[in-house]
């Protein structure tokens, strides 16, 4: 019998018809652009085929238009400008071309209406007001990067004249003002240095012809500034050695340090060659004279001051400022190979590449496509031509100091935006999925590029790659490899197997290979490895799928009839009053037996837990249901910290084949408040002889402090809740009509949400209390994490001592298991206290009088080490 439906009523085909009409209907109602939309796309699109040539076909379109669409068209440019980095100079040509008046471009045209024209500003003039205007809309709102890519736009202007150079000079100069404020933060003084250096850069000919003191003491200004936080480049080089205090050279660049070696160079030759590295295409159009445009003073607006934790809308992470911190990007290939940032052309390649990824990170296939153009948009000679490509020859003749390898650079670039430190300005796993995408548009030239990098990052490994950077190193590689059918030559890597197991490279392989199975599935991860990496005796590849470990599974095991009777009743959802008693009895059962020689109470714990983990090992679903149902089960069998350290313990050994479910059982045992984060933090250190966990430590202190924001956040809305109600009774009670004390609130108790006034509602007094409670438990958890680092690094490891004095790192090549463990624990401590600074520099004093407290005294090695790195994460050095 066949039901194949092939005509209309409820089969498939009648389903398919409606959708059908759906989409033929939907084509219908497309909305249609208005005049100012197509203008704004018009200008967003241009120079797609060729820049140059599509000017004077723009110009002549805008120029058509009515007075009343220059808001829209200086509204297209603001957002090309800031969208579009690489094109730039390509609209500075277009504005250039809009200032000069028409009848200089077609002499018939000015004897036709030459009156008309000298009546009114050209219209780029007029484009040139109204962005302005925009401009100081991103200066208001303190859009940085918006800000900077304006700024680019000036000086490309400043450069044809069409803003004069004094104007442009005073602008640059409230940007470096900002670094003489009193107290100003590091992300502020370092956002507006960038925005008076890459001006500079870009200007620097005209405006050095117009003041040159005033260049050279911006420039100055700048260079003070960064050598000024110095102590804070060597908290975050993602290959700093533990031994040295001053920062490593070599392998990263700081983005600042290379804005200001590459203002210097260009300062040295007086700006002569920044035709040679910025595009300039106004320059080949004929000179005409133009009135400059005097650009108003303006002054950069003060930061908001550290509301933000406050606002409803607040992420988790929200305090973490990442910005404050230098900006290391990583380098893993010669500079003849990629470009050098300490290099004008360089830093001008790579400040693109970076505004690039950020903009773009709403559309990684556009970012892509973007990406790999980006030569179209450079100056020639900057990449070497692919094969096939018109200037690709044997008579090429090579730029000096350039000549490129495109892919090369953006793996390079991207990869080194990703392992910024403390955190990726982005979330890792765009930057994944984006190299992604290049693989897939152009896998001839990516992919090598791609397999360069991670050989580079994995010789890294052993040379003191910050453990961070490898986490996140591995990270990339498993999802990269998931990608294209986790095809690697891991038998590069063979003779690495006979390192330390706790050596670096070890550390990575076993950790990609850990997370190559989460994505896929132990088999087929095991069937592309090489026969030495399948052994058990390597270490690589743990000898069982992930799975978990039940004690009691073998009925010859002891007490098994006790934990079947309890797995019974959990299976059966027994009522949790129920299981309780049923529980006892089992514990009165077990007393009568002779042969029971452990504490009942640890017994009893061990069969309920694991009993209740059996059950929800089928599916997250199932332990979550499982673990809701019989919380009241879980919270009598954790009275004490030693019964909260069993349950972890107990979890840990049944998930012991799967790392992944012992982390999220911790934090459902955390949400639930079964155990608490100091509790995970004195577990991950009491077992850390095998290397210290930062996954389930960094899970304990981001729960503590995500309680205290999701609490601080409740406060602030009933704060505001009660503030908005009183000022409606007292307005109610003058007859309907606000005064002005009606409306007021007092600034102390608006910025402290502890503080508790005397009309609070009862629900805003609970809230207080609440946020009180888990203020004082988040402030726990970072005293025990550092009281536990402090114990590790100075009171309890030889090892931790002799990695880090002078001469140690010579030798490193010969260390053991103990060495590399110790020093992996000193880059865990140095990034727990950079990537929680904002949090730890809340309770600064407190911390540092009760943690420190056993080593305030102490003179070795170790001891100063532990203070200098805490005291630059809190910014008392």
């Amino acid at each position: 019998m066949s039901y194949e439906r092939h005509g209309g009523g409820y089969g498939g085909g009648g389903r398919r018809r409606r959708r059908d009409d759906y989409d033929h209907y939907e084509h219908r109602r497309e909305v249609q652009e208005s005049p100012d939309q197509k203008l704004k796309a018009a200008i967003i699109k241009f120079g797609e085929v060729d820049a140059e040539q599509e000017i004077p076909q723009l110009a002549t379109k805008l120029r058509s238009q009515e007075q009343s669409s220059i808001p829209a068209i200086a509204e297209g440019f603001r957002l090309a400008v800031t969208e579009q980095p690489y094109k730039i100079p390509f609209y500075a040509a277009l504005l250039y071309y809009l200032s000069i008046p028409p009848d200089r471009e077609d002499p018939a045209a000015g004897e036709e209406n030459g009156s008309a024209s000298a009546a009114k500003p050209p219209l780029g003039r007029l484009i040139l007001d109204d962005f302005w205007k925009g401009f100081q809309a991103y200066l208001d709102k303190l859009a940085w990067r918006e800000t900077r890519l304006c700024i680019h736009f000036f000086a490309h202007l400043t450069v044809t004249n069409l803003i004069s150079p004094q104007s442009m000079l005073g602008l640059l100069q409230s940007f470096t003002a900002v670094l003489d404020e009193f107290g100003v933060s590091d992300g502020r003084a370092k956002r507006a240095a960038r925005c008076a250096a890459e001006g500079l850069m870009r200007a620097g000919q005209v405006l050095k012809v117009h003041s040159a003191a005033t260049v050279i003491e911006m420039i100055a200004s700048v260079q003070v500034y960064n050598d000024s936080v110095k102590t804070a480049k060597w908290l975050v080089h993602p290959l700093a050695h533990l031994h040295a205090p001053e920062t490593p050279a070599e392998h990263a660049d700081e983005m600042l340090d290379c804005a200001v070696s590459a203002l210097k160079t260009l300062d040295l030759s007086d700006f002569t060659d920044v035709s040679g590295i910025f595009p300039q295409p106004y320059a080949a159009m004929s000179t005409s004279t133009v009135v400059p445009f005097d650009l108003p003073s303006v002054l950069v607006p003060p930061e908001v001051i550290g509301l933000e934790v406050l606002s409803t809308e607040s992420s988790e992470d929200a305090p973490i400022k990442k910005e404050e911190w230098p900006e290391y990007m990583l380098r893993l290939f010669d500079n003849d190979v990629t470009a050098d940032p300490k290099t004008p052309a360089g830093y001008a390649v790579r400040a693109d590449l970076v505004d690039i990824l950020e903009i773009f990170e709403v559309n990684r296939k556009e970012c892509a496509r973007v990406l790999v153009e980006y030569p179209k948009w450079a100056v020639n000679g900057t990449f070497k031509p692919r094969p096939g490509d018109p200037g690709e020859g044997p008579d090429r003749i090579p730029l000096p100091g350039r000549d490129w390898q495109l892919e090369s650079t953006l793996i390079e670039t991207i990869l080194g935006a990703q392992f910024l430190l403390p955190e990726s300005p982005i979330k890792p796993i765009y930057y994944a999925a984006l190299i992604t995408e290049l693989c897939k548009l152009s896998p001839q030239t990516v992919g090598p590029a791609v397999g360069k990098s991670i050989r580079k990052l994995y010789a890294h490994c052993a040379n003191g790659l910050d453990a961070d950077v490898l986490r996140r190193f591995a990270e990339w590689f498993s999802v990269h490899m998931s990608n294209f059918g986790f095809q690697w030559v891991w038998k590069e890597w063979v003779p690495d197997l006979a390192l330390p197991a706790q050596h670096p490279k070890r550390v990575f392989m076993h950790r990609a290979l850990e997370l190559e199975i989460r994505l896929s599935y132990y088999d087929r991860v095991l069937k592309t490895l090489p026969q030495q990496f399948q052994e058990p005796s390597a270490g690589a590849m743990p000898d069982q799928a992930p799975g978990p470990t039940y004690d009691y599974e073998d009925p010859s095991t002891p007490h098994y009839d006790a934990a079947q009777s309890v797995l019974n009743q959990l299976r059966s959802r027994t009522k949790p009053e129920d299981v309780l008693v049923h529980l006892d009895t089992v514990k009165n059962s077990l007393a009568e037996l002779a042969d029971v020689n452990e504490d009942l109470d640890t017994l009893i714990r061990s069969i309920s837990i694991q009993s209740l983990l059996h059950i929800g090992a089928r599916s997250f679903s199932h332990f979550l249901n499982a673990v809701e149902r019989y919380l009241i089960v879980l919270r009598s069998l954790t009275g004490s910290p030693e019964a909260k350290e069993h349950v972890l313990e107990l979890v840990a050994n049944f998930w012991k084949r799967s790392h992944q479910m012992v982390g999220i059982v911790f934090d459902k045992l955390m949400q639930y408040q079964i155990v608490e984060p100091a509790d995970v933090v004195s577990w991950v250190f009491a077992h850390s002889a095998g290397g210290l966990d930062w996954d389930l430590l960094r899970g304990a202190i981001d729960k503590a402090n995500g309680r205290v924001l999701v609490a601080r956040r409740r406060v602030v809305t009933l704060r505001k809740e009660d503030d908005d109600a009183h000022a409606r009774a007292k307005a109610n009670a003058n007859g309907g009509v606000a005064d002005a004390t009606a409306m007021e609130v007092d600034p102390e108790t608006m910025h402290d949400p502890q503080v508790t006034q005397e009309e609070d509602s009862p629900q805003l007094v609970l809230a207080l209390k609440a946020y009180a409670a888990v203020t004082r438990e988040q402030k726990s958890t970072l005293a025990r994490v550092l009281e536990s680092f402090v114990h590790a690094l100075h009171s309890s490891s030889d090892a931790a001592r002799r990695v880090i004095v002078a001469g140690a790192w010579d030798g490193h090549a010969s260390w053991g298991d103990e060495e590399w463990i110790a020093w992996r624990t000193w880059m865990w401590y140095k990034h727990f206290c950079r990537v929680y600074s904002p949090y730890l520099r809340s309770f600064v004093t407190t911390l540092t009088t009760v943690s420190f407290a056993s080593v305030d005294t102490c003179t070795d090695d170790a001891a100063v080490l532990l203070i200098t790195i805490w005291r630059m994460a809190t910014g008392q050095e």
